[in-house]
């Protein structure tokens, strides 16, 4: 008997823009954006400290200068403008695909954490999925192949989909928000974003999506809140625990 045929992840760009009305998944279910890093899994365990050391090795061959000079320069662009790779681009010109391709040249997979219970809880929460994440797709994918999610997910966007109008939008943009959303042909307030950056919750919410939020203690520029701030709708402590409070999340 012949296997029945695999279910593709269809990335943005091979989508055209949606112009019927805006729906959901049915029946008033949710679509949810997922975060990838300390949201999926646990990047700060042993993954961003690779990233960190490869990213500033790629700064330091890319543009010829120290080690010191390419990790002030690293940083500087994850702050300012969401990803290293924006920076490069705008300021020095490089080749994205060169610059990702270097930048994460080492094998993801052994550094991978993550609840034991990920892939059964994920599936059971209702609703479309789509991956929202400022990381590359490569590297995505492979994360979320490895975790056995990989079908869970309708559409993967990453940092390579995020260039429109001439020019890249991370999150936290709004602007890239309301994109995504009309390429998805999903409406504002049929959508979520779950997410460990606040900064990135309250682009969302700027955008009219509504917002959970994963607390991760490792998670790179956190603010500490105290109580819950309005931009945020819901608290979870993992992705694991949204299928067991997701009935908390209140409306915008």
């Amino acid at each position: 008997m012949a296997s029945a045929p695999r279910r593709q992840v269809r990335r943005p760009l091979s989508r055209v823009r949606v112009t019927r009305r805006p729906v959901g998944a049915g029946k008033g279910e949710p679509v949810w954006f997922f975060d990838l890093d300390n949201t999926l899994h646990d990047a700060s365990h042993a993954i961003f400290s690779h990233i960190d050391l490869s990213m500033t090795q790629a700064v330091m061959e890319t543009l010829n200068v120290s080690e010191e000079e390419a990790h002030v320069l690293r940083k500087r662009y994850w702050q300012r403008y969401g990803a290293t790779l924006i920076g490069m681009v705008r300021h020095h010109g490089v080749s994205p695909a060169e610059f990702l391709h270097r930048s994460h040249s080492f094998d993801i997979r052994p550094l991978v954490r993550a609840d034991k219970d990920l892939r059964n809880r994920l599936s059971r929460l209702p609703g479309r999925k789509i991956l929202l994440t400022n990381a590359p797709h490569n590297y995505a994918r492979t994360i979320l192949r490895h975790l056995g999610i990989l079908h869970c997910f309708d559409s993967l966007w990453a940092v390579e989909d995020m260039r429109f109008h001439g020019e890249f939008r991370v999150k936290p943009s709004p602007a890239l928000m309301r994109h995504v959303m009309a390429m998805e042909g999903v409406s504002a307030n049929n959508s979520v974003l779950v997410e460990d950056t606040s900064a990135n919750l309250r682009g969302a919410r700027k955008a009219g999506m509504r917002t959970v939020y994963v607390r991760h203690p490792g998670t790179p520029f956190a603010k500490t809140h105290r109580g819950r701030p309005l931009f945020i709708d819901l608290q979870v402590n993992s992705v694991s625990h949204l299928l067991l409070q997701r009935r908390a999340l209140r409306r915008s």
